[in-house]
């Protein structure tokens, strides 16, 4: 049992599919759900100081590098335009837009890119985290819900 919570924790920190595989991983391996995701939770969420605090560092060090420079340049210039037009669109509302590109798990959202975003974007940390934290809240619910069919009989997914 110790070993399929592992499991889950490991694929909840893995970028791209994170919570969104883990939990319904767990409801297929038979876990206690409510236990399986706070352990989902965790897992997304103890990469997410370390990707605001050192990640936009590490493509700013890159992005002079000769094999890796204008693959660093790319993400940091896609994510700084990125940024800008949600901080355009969003206004003061960026917080829930945050939250929102966290939450709905979609491909290429989730709190590795809403973490990147949000440093990328100078927003505050503690207000990032919580906004993350809630998204990956909210995208564990959706797949709780579509693992365990509940979704299915609306025809939305």
């Amino acid at each position: 049992m110790l070993k399929k919570y592992l499991i889950a924790f490991f694929i909840s920190m893995v970028p791209l599919i994170e919570l969104r595989a883990a939990v319904p991983y767990s409801i297929a391996m038979g876990l206690p759900t409510l236990q399986a995701y706070i352990v989902c939770i965790v897992g997304n969420m103890v990469p997410v100081p370390i990707i605001f605090l050192f990640a936009r560092k590490v493509l700013e060090w890159g992005k002079d590098k000769k094999i890796i420079g204008k693959f660093f340049t790319f993400c940091l210039e896609k994510g700084h335009k990125g940024g800008e037009k949600l901080k355009a669109t969003a206004g003061r509302g960026l917080f829930v837009a945050l939250l929102l590109f966290v939450g709905i798990p979609l491909p290429g959202t989730g709190a590795w890119t809403g973490t990147l975003a949000a440093s990328i974007l100078d927003m505050d940390f503690k207000e990032s985290v919580i906004a993350v934290l809630l998204g990956v809240i909210l995208a564990g619910v959706i797949m709780g819900l579509l693992s365990a069919g509940v979704l299915s009989g609306l025809k939305l997914f």
